[in-house]
């Protein structure tokens, strides 16, 4: 049966791969999806078969379209109230973008709420409980365990957690990104309804001749902070390859960042970043040991790099570390040690050829090719419920 599918999603879904992969993954299946997203690009057109509108990103405190501090070098007493306040703007913005997502959304037709991340679960549920329709929680992360550069907040941490808890606990359906994050939220929450789509890239039909050997390091990701940019600068000057990072900046902390040999570039388009790493033969996939997110996290870099034939350099943490080791895509090092990255290095050099020959081998198994099906089914089977519930 095909469904009306309403996603909803606190970013600009002009670079959310995985948002617009799932969205036209459903449309391919047959059914209509409709996404809400925040201050989506003027110019940005979705795929085939995917409708996007978009409501703005003000907060109590900036206005919509206002400057940011962003790419200004910050005196301290600004670094400081930046800091305290984050918080409260954060909370802001994304309860400012849940209003005006359920206003959107209640003018739309839809059999399906799917509510992508924690900042979007509250207004899904609320949504989902007037239409007496399914939702589901698509957890891109492990919220709670994620990243904060800003002050502690554990209170309102809690609260986040109790009230993921309690939404969460009446999707029909949860998803996420690996085995990782599925096994904390049974564990944390004893969910039993969380099934995997993890964050892979379509197969390509043909792949280009292999390098004899890299000729330089590609990082395509979020150029901030718990990335371990700074002991990738630290050892590039001894790596012997060029090292180039790439994808969209917190300008902020960027202006503070002392990048070694590093050439740091611009977001790319996804093409682009893909001949950038082809061309050099070797990414870095690379995150801290700091959160518990990030030793739960398979990273889409990975299987971006995957997905080309290219073998990786990654942290030795969690489930990124396993996911290497299993099907021998790469070399390992040990987080904030810019030494062990140097012999990671040295060491993908030297074992090339049987590396590229691993992750070439492992392609099929971790492609969107596989995760669409696991989603597509998920989809069918809501189908199928709709279907016996009007009979």
């Amino acid at each position: 049966m095909a469904l009306d599918v309403l996603m909803l999603v606190a970013t600009s879904v002009a670079t959310d791969s995985r948002v617009l992969r799932e969205a036209a993954t459903l449309v391919g299946a047959g059914h209509r999806v409709h996404i809400i997203g925040r201050s989506v690009p003027d110019d940005f057109e979705p795929a085939v078969g995917v409708t996007v509108s978009s409501v703005g990103t003000s907060s109590v405190f900036r206005a919509e379209g206002r400057p940011t501090l962003q790419g200004r070098r910050l005196q301290a007493p600004v670094r400081f109230a930046r800091w305290f306040l984050l918080p409260q703007h954060r909370r802001s913005s994304f309860g400012r973008w849940a209003d005006g997502a359920l206003a959107d959304a209640r003018n739309r037709q839809f059999d399906v709420v799917h509510a992508h991340d924690f900042t979007a679960l509250a207004a899904g549920d609320e949504l989902a409980r007037e239409r007496g329709v399914p939702l589901v929680y698509d957890s891109h992360e492990l919220w709670s365990g994620m990243p904060r550069q800003h002050r502690p907040t554990p209170l309102a941490d809690l609260r986040d957690r109790r009230a993921e808890a309690e939404l969460g606990g009446r999707a029909t359906a949860v998803i996420t990104v690996g085995r990782g994050v599925a096994e904390a939220l049974e564990r944390r929450y004893r969910w039993d309804n969380v099934s995997v789509v993890r964050n892979t890239f379509p197969l390509r039909d043909e792949l280009p001749e292999p390098l004899a050997a890299p000729t330089g390091l590609v990082y395509a990701g979020r150029v901030s902070a718990y990335r371990e940019l700074e002991t990738i600068a630290a050892a590039s000057p001894a790596l012997g390859l060029p090292v180039t990072a790439c994808g969209p900046a917190d300008e902020t902390w960027l202006t503070a960042f002392e990048p070694g040999t590093v050439e740091v570039l611009p977001a790319l388009s996804l093409e682009g970043a893909s001949n950038l790493i082809r061309e050099a033969g070797a990414a870095l996939v690379t995150h801290s040991n700091r959160w518990e997110n990030h030793r739960l996290a398979l990273p889409n870099k990975l299987f971006h790099a995957v997905s080309l034939g290219v073998p990786v350099v990654a942290t030795d943490v969690g489930e990124l570390a396993r996911t290497v080791r299993e099907h021998n895509l790469g070399t390992l090092y040990t987080p904030s040690d810019p030494a062990s990255l140097q012999d990671a290095v040295e060491r993908l050099c030297r074992e090339y050829p049987q590396l590229v020959a691993s992750v070439r081998a492992a392609r099929q198994e971790l492609s969107w090719d596989v995760d669409a099906q696991r989603l597509v089914g998920l989809y069918a089977k809501l189908g199928r419920e709709e279907r016996e519930g009007q009979e």
